[in-house]
């Protein structure tokens, strides 16, 4: 009798041993999600998460990757500090795998500090700081732009179509560079002013203020004394709305206004109203009125996003989160693995060209793991829509510039 409860005993560890990879196999990978869920920045967090959620859909109806599926777990984070005490919650109580992430750089900045640990994954596709690659942490990588890509388009969105279309030279172009003022807008206006003298414009102006702002009359008054050719504000929607209402009720009329990273949003466009936007200029990330040779996947996206939201993006931070989480899978399976070090080595030896992903993005990153391939474009409010102006790879045919001169 001990004999048989031995053998049936060492059936049962051995049937223990043969199940456990089937078990691990199919545990799925949790990927902590961090964004503003709440606050005045939750509408923009939310979609960002969308275009995960998106990818998941697509990721897990195909099996998912290395023979698990994907679940994404949201961490609610409006603030550097509070982006830790999420990590750390994530991690101990959810059990999460890795991160992706986020809206807001400066959350970023501490919350991938904080998943390097835990020796987790930080996987950006937002957030633009280039601090955040340039710190070479072994955990993160980014997807998606950085701020100085944003400030070369922006840079070459005013010397290709706005000098033009002002009929002035780029030498002796006047310019007025305003940003918010955390990492992600103080660093763009840095580049832009470089690139722009580089190019002979004259900055005339070179502000900065809080995006949690509720006062810009002085800015604008200086603006006006300045009296500029071109505007160039980067910023996050409540300080970019706040700008435009003060030039408007002020009087003040650039001969032309671009926006960086914000201002392309139906929030602004009904704060501001269809009239007062018309002519407009955002760089931004690539929309679903995209050619397909710019970004192949842009319409199945918009279509899988009206399926499962019943409603239009709010906003193209979704689409290129969607990309960046693609992408990520692609290292997940070219790993084998969601190791952090694992993950970097598979990311440096990616090489695809630009045009092979819906935001426009191909893959290749630098030695901080900044991919280097990711796409961006120029958009225009034209009658109370956007269309993208450039690059005309990008532009849908029977698209032109409009006029840049304020109502």
């Amino acid at each position: 009798m001990r004999a048989l409860k031995s053998w049936l005993a060492g059936l049962v560890a051995l049937a223990t041993l043969a199940l456990a990879p089937a078990a691990q196999a199919q545990a799925p990978i949790k990927v902590g999600a961090l964004n503003p869920y709440s606050g005045p920045l939750a509408l923009y967090g939310t979609e960002v998460t969308r275009g995960y959620e998106l990818a998941v859909d697509r990721l897990n109806a195909s099996g998912g990757v290395l023979g698990r599926r994907f679940e994404l777990i949201r961490g609610d984070v409006t603030s550097p500090q509070q982006g830790i005490a999420t990590v750390e919650q994530l991690v101990t109580r959810d059990k999460v795998d890795l991160f992706v992430g986020t809206y807001i750089s400066a959350i970023a900045l501490t919350a991938s500090d904080a998943a390097q640990r835990y020796n987790k994954l930080y996987w950006e596709t937002n957030a633009l700081a280039a601090q955040l690659t340039e710190r070479g942490l072994p955990n993160f990588v980014r997807a998606g732009p950085d701020g100085p890509a944003f400030a070369a388009m922006s840079a070459a969105a005013v010397r290709e179509l706005i000098a033009p279309a002002l009929k002035k030279d780029m030498r002796g172009l006047t310019v007025w560079i305003e940003s918010e003022d955390s990492i992600y807008g103080t660093q763009i206006a840095q580049v832009q002013r470089r690139i722009l003298e580089t190019f002979g414009a004259k900055i005339v102006g070179f502000g900065a203020h809080s995006a949690r702002t509720v006062d810009l009359n002085d800015t604008v008054l200086r603006i006006r004394q300045a009296n500029p050719d071109v505007l160039v504000q980067t910023g996050y929607v409540p300080d970019g709305n706040l700008l435009l209402r003060t030039l408007r009720d002020q009087g003040v009329k650039p001969g032309a206004i671009l926006y960086v990273g914000t201002g392309d949003t139906p929030e602004t466009l009904q704060a501001l109203g269809e009239k007062y936007m018309d002519g407009i200029l955002i760089v931004g990330y690539p929309r679903n009125d995209i050619t397909e040779a710019f970004g192949p996947g842009a319409k199945a996206y918009l279509e899988a996003y009206r399926a499962k939201y019943k409603a239009d993006p709010i906003a193209p931070q979704g689409m290129n989160a969607y990309t960046g989480f693609l992408i990520l899978a692609e290292t997940i399976k070219a790993a084998n693995s969601i190791e952090p070090d694992k993950i970097q080595a598979a990311a440096a030896k990616l090489d695809k060209p630009e045009h092979s992903y819906p935001s426009g993005h191909g893959v290749k990153f630098d030695k901080n793991f900044q991919n280097l391939r990711a796409g961006l474009t120029v958009s225009q409010w034209q009658g109370g829509k956007l269309a993208t102006v450039y690059p005309k790879l990008a532009v849908t045919p029977g698209v032109t510039l409009k006029p840049l001169a304020r109502p």
